[in-house]
């Protein structure tokens, strides 16, 4: 079963230097229907103005996974952590027992980010911050993991949940496959371009919500990039 979310039908706000898009009820757009798709609580498609971002802010047991799309995000936390993590790189924050952090577009441009929160296996533990480059070249035709729970995908940055996040960039024409258990919740958005999965057409920014597909046959009707996530 795969749920069309197209982009213009999302959730979002226009905070002048911010403009937000949510694939699932976030701050004021409250869908009690859309809460979230297995342990995937929040997909936010961020547009974040130059020399603005989000002030010093609370988290506490949530994984936070930041994707740059266009751009750079430069973190600072109450542990100390600095970082600037540029497009096409990942950045991870398990929030555990709580932890204070802002992000910030230093650019002079705007700067475009995905922001997923996956719901954590267990609850507390000790918060920690990570970056990591993920060259779009090492994804070409394979979907590639960029943060995972399981201890089997050692060179994705760590999350506290039973969870993957996952990458690649397609040519037009080319395809990738998934497989995965059919009790798990795959989510799909393209941040560029299209692809087709499963005989369904998913165009940029759409979110694609897909249960009880025990392979996923990704193929792209014109050069793409897109991110998935596979949560319990």
């Amino acid at each position: 079963m795969i749920e069309l979310k197209p982009f213009a039908a999302l959730g979002g706000a226009d905070h002048g230097w911010l403009k937000a898009k949510h694939h699932f009820s976030f701050a004021n757009y409250y869908d009690p229907s859309n809460m979230g798709h297995g342990a995937l609580r929040v997909w936010n498609d961020d547009e974040i103005a130059p020399n603005t971002g989000f002030p010093a802010h609370p988290h506490r047991n949530m994984e936070i996974i930041t994707y740059v799309r266009e751009g750079a995000i430069t973190h600072q936390d109450s542990l100390g952590n600095k970082g600037r993590t540029e497009a096409g790189d990942v950045q991870v924050m398990s929030a555990g027992s709580g932890i204070r952090h802002s992000e910030y577009n230093l650019e002079p441009t705007t700067t475009r980010i995905f922001q997923i929160w996956i719901e954590p296996t267990t609850d507390g533990g000790q918060p920690t911050w990570g970056a990591k480059p993920f060259p779009k070249s090492d994804r070409s035709g394979k979907l590639v993991t960029l943060a995972s729970g399981f201890a089997d995908d050692g060179d994705a940055l760590p999350i506290r949940a039973k969870a993957r996040v996952l990458g690649t960039t397609l040519k037009a024409g080319e395809t990738a496959e998934y497989s995965a258990d059919n009790s798990r919740h795959i989510y799909l958005v393209p941040a560029a371009g299209s692809v087709e999965v499963n005989g369904v057409r998913v165009n940029a920014r759409d979110g694609a919500a897909i249960r009880d597909e025990a392979t996923l046959k990704i193929t792209a009707l014109e050069d793409s990039e897109l991110v998935l996530v596979d949560a319990a």
